[in-house]
């Protein structure tokens, strides 16, 4: 039996499989091969073995995603059996005698540069593709398995840690908890087990090499530890508490259909936050009463290329749709800091959190913005929808915004393509933003409070640095204090306010964020009805 102790970032008790990922980056070594034709072979089995998961991803990714989105592994699929790129891999094998791995790294790495130095722009891109169907032929000859979360049964995840583009390509429905090596409580794995309502631990000082998949494993959120290879006592203990568990949430579920308010009649709106279509299901299984919070910068990550105009309009009609009238508040693109996507060369920043992210970019690369506001504006004729946009410090940046929207809705106009322009807000993320919320108040329609980023910026605190957790605070008097001041401003205008960060989820706070005057507090679909029962015991 071997027993961890960690960070835990959502409470809760599980008992189930292990699922290892482990960290596939390694140096490809150039070995001398007396058998060419035999490297040549292995060659040849690491492609049919990479058709075949390739169409596995791309069935999986038609269900949940679509066809247009599913396409990028077709296109790996045909790029596979590329006649110049295959005969590449066999001449260097054969004319340097050398191991198939490394004359297949080598030819990905030739090909990408290639591609990478074109004038076409769609050829540009291709340089993604021909990296990523070469790492794969390479993890395939080293007999490192991709972890099949299609087939795989529901297992606790166990991981160094996790990216967000690694997380949002997971089958949410087979993960039971998270327990991570690194990570921080604000990160998206954190944000994610809060979600779904599975506990997860981090700073777990775990040896990977010592844990295997399939391994039993024990994760306690309420003790923040990790027990692997429990014994038959533990095990029994362990049932017995989730059955107690399950019993509470059953309990929770009788507040389903009641209404958000406290005993004295005040009223709150309570939504949920997600990060995918696929979400949604969880926003109606725990009766939300709408959208706060949908980041759409989930559609960017885990692919090689921007999607388009017509993918980002079919997931947000989708999620409007499903919702039936009930809000749907949609951030625009938010890359940057932790959530990172290649194809954008962004480039390093020493300090990518006060960096080139957010709505700068989306003011800098105006055609990446016109093209997600197009698909909003479009989505928008079919439900309730409203567009937030984040990282906001000027009444300048508001003007832009607007003037770009203006140019959207021209060309919309032009094209004759049905449209409406939604409700317009901004998310109060920076100590600027609240210190002119008054001004703001005037030129937008509502705010939502992001206090994962106004926290980090007003306590000069990187929310990702695991090392300064001891420090970071939300109870912080500047925290709440400056939640009040935009609170006031808002309404001083006549216009709502609201939470978006996840602090809104943070029970202790509920009864004074209700004081405050706050209109909603937009939460992980799973803490909906716990913070519905704080403000109906509320006097």
């Amino acid at each position: 039996m071997l027993k961890f102790s960690g960070k835990s970032v959502y409470k809760g008790i599980v008992l189930g499989p292990a699922a290892v990922l482990k960290n596939n980056d390694f140096q490809v070594k150039r070995e001398r091969a007396e058998d060419s034709e035999a490297e040549i072979a292995r060659v040849e089995t690491a492609v049919e073995k990479a058709q075949e998961q390739l169409q596995k991803l791309y069935e999986k990714a038609v269900k949940e995603v679509g066809e247009a989105s599913a396409a990028i592994f077709e296109v790996h699929q045909m790029m596979l059996e590329d006649d110049d790129y295959r005969d590449a891999v066999s001449s260097m094998i054969r004319t340097e005698q050398i191991n198939a791995e490394y004359a297949v790294a080598v030819t990905g790495d030739n090909f990408s540069e290639m591609f990478a130095n074109m004038d076409d722009d769609y050829m540009k891109a291709r340089a993604a593709d021909i990296k990523d169907i070469s790492n794969r032929l390479v993890r395939n000859l080293a007999g490192q398995e991709d972890m099949d979360f299609g087939s795989m049964e529901p297992s606790v995840i166990i991981a160094d840690d996790l990216s967000p583009s690694e997380t949002v390509q997971m089958d949410k429905s087979k993960i039971l908890a998270f327990v991570t090596v690194h990570g921080s409580t604000n990160s998206h794995t954190a944000i994610l087990a809060r979600m779904m309502n599975i506990p997860a631990l981090i700073g777990v000082p775990m040896d990977l090499e010592e844990i295997h998949t399939g391994q039993t494993v024990v994760v306690d959120g309420f003790k923040a530890e990790v027990v692997f290879d429990p014994t038959e006592e533990l095990c029994r203990e362990t049932e017995a508490r989730m059955k107690e568990e399950q019993e509470k949430t059953e309990l929770l579920q009788t507040l389903k259909g009641k209404e958000n308010v406290t005993r004295s009649g005040k009223k709150i709106h309570i939504y949920a936050n997600i990060g995918s279509v696929g979400d949604v299901g969880y926003v109606l299984e725990n009766d939300a009463g709408g959208i706060g919070l949908f980041r759409s910068e989930f559609l960017y990550l885990g692919r090689n290329d921007f999607p388009t105009e017509e993918e980002q309009f079919q997931a947000y009609r989708q999620v409007v749709q499903t919702m039936a009238g009930k809000k749907v508040i949609i951030r625009t693109l938010d890359i940057g800091a932790d959530k990172q996507v290649d194809y954008l060369n962004l480039g390093r920043e020493d300090n990518p959190a006060m960096g080139y992210r957010a709505i700068r970019i989306c003011l800098k690369q105006k055609d990446i913005f016109k093209t997600q506001l197009r698909a909003l504006l479009r989505a928008a004729a079919y439900g309730n929808l409203s567009i937030m946009y984040p990282m906001i410090i000027s009444t300048e940046e508001v003007r832009q915004i607007y003037s770009i929207v203006d140019e959207v809705e021209c060309e919309l106009n032009d094209a004759g393509i049905p449209y409406k322009i939604p409700e317009q807000g901004i998310m109060i993320e920076t100590p600027a933003s609240v210190m002119i919320s008054d001004e703001l108040a005037e030129m937008v329609d509502f705010f939502s409070i992001g206090t994962n980023d106004l926290t980090q910026y007003t306590l000069a605190i990187d929310r990702q640095n695991e090392k300064l957790d001891d420090f970071y605070n939300p109870h912080h008097k500047a925290i709440l204090r400056m939640i009040k001041l935009v609170v006031d401003n808002a309404h001083k205008h006549g216009k709502w306010a609201g939470i978006c960060g996840e602090l809104g989820a943070d029970l202790e706070l509920t009864q004074e964020f209700v004081r405050m005057g706050l209109d909603e507090l937009s939460v992980a679909p799973s803490m909906v009805l716990k913070v519905r029962k704080n403000v109906r015991e509320m006097e």
